[in-house]
């Protein structure tokens, strides 16, 4: 785990204090991100300072890779926002996700080791981007990766383990995702656990702009998941037309960034 550092937001600027393992933006990552606006409220995703630093480290991630946008856009919940995070641009970028995934590695690596039932037996995410994520952070934890695929037969989409992949009776999973809107990713594989018998150990994403969820409540069984996050990203969304959106009320032309081959968070 990385040391501890300190982070304050207050009217617009932000200081970080050093965070001691936290290295430089890596030659080959691009400049600044084209967002550079205050946007972000920073909260302890865990109960240690050493959290805030790593929400710090993975924002410093996300701006050096290009990954924030401002605009019109509209986002895979459907709803709209005035920035995006091209989530790809970080995760294109073998050394950062391997980081950020060794940020959960190295969690619940360390409560196994004192005995506290957190071990994972499996870790597994939605598709596209909690593919890389769940096959990175499960070769860290030495452990198998699983994906689910979406399905659309009617009703709502839900998502199954597919090509192979079975969940044994009582393994402990991890289910991890990239960017946490609201949930619906996440939620719609959960009981694709259940029905396994697998226990869900813990939800955890790379990015919540959710406005602070910190359980995920299954649709079929009703349990509720922790939920956890790296960074904590306070922009706001908003219901489509131009009695809820500003960028609607203006005129301003929407962007679906998920239409073009990348998917909105």
């Amino acid at each position: 785990m990385p040391g501890t550092g300190l982070r304050e937001i207050r009217q617009g600027r932000s200081t970080v204090s050093p965070i001691p393992s936290a290295r430089l933006p890596r030659r080959g990552m691009r400049g600044p991100a084209i967002h550079s606006g205050p946007m972000t409220t920073l909260k302890p995703t865990f109960e240690s300072s050493a959290r805030v630093g790593i929400a710090a480290r993975t924002e410093a991630l996300f701006r050096s890779s290009g990954a924030l946008r401002d605009g019109h856009f509209l986002l895979k919940s459907g709803r709209h926002s005035s920035a995006y995070l091209e989530k790809f641009a970080v995760l294109s970028d073998p050394a950062a996700t391997s980081e950020l995934c060794g940020f959960w590695a190295g969690h619940f690596r360390a409560r196994g080791e004192v005995g506290d039932g957190l071990e994972i037996d499996l870790v597994a995410g939605p598709t596209t981007g909690g593919v890389i994520l769940a096959f990175e952070t499960g070769r860290q934890l030495g452990t198998r990766a699983f994906f689910a695929e979406e399905v659309h037969a009617g009703g709502h989409p839900r998502r199954e383990f597919r090509r192979g992949f079975r969940i044994e009776p009582r393994e402990r999973v991890l289910l991890v995702d990239d960017i946490l809107t609201t949930g619906g990713s996440l939620l719609a594989m959960i009981p694709a656990v259940e029905a396994a018998g697998g226990e869900i150990v813990e939800c955890v994403v790379l990015v919540d702009r959710s406005g602070g969820m910190s359980t995920l409540t299954s649709p079929t069984s009703g349990r509720r998941y922790a939920l956890s996050a790296l960074w904590i990203l306070d922009l706001p969304t908003y219901e489509p037309g131009p009695a809820a959106c500003p960028q609607c009320a203006d005129g301003v032309e929407l962007d679906a960034p998920g239409s073009k081959g990348a998917a909105a968070g």
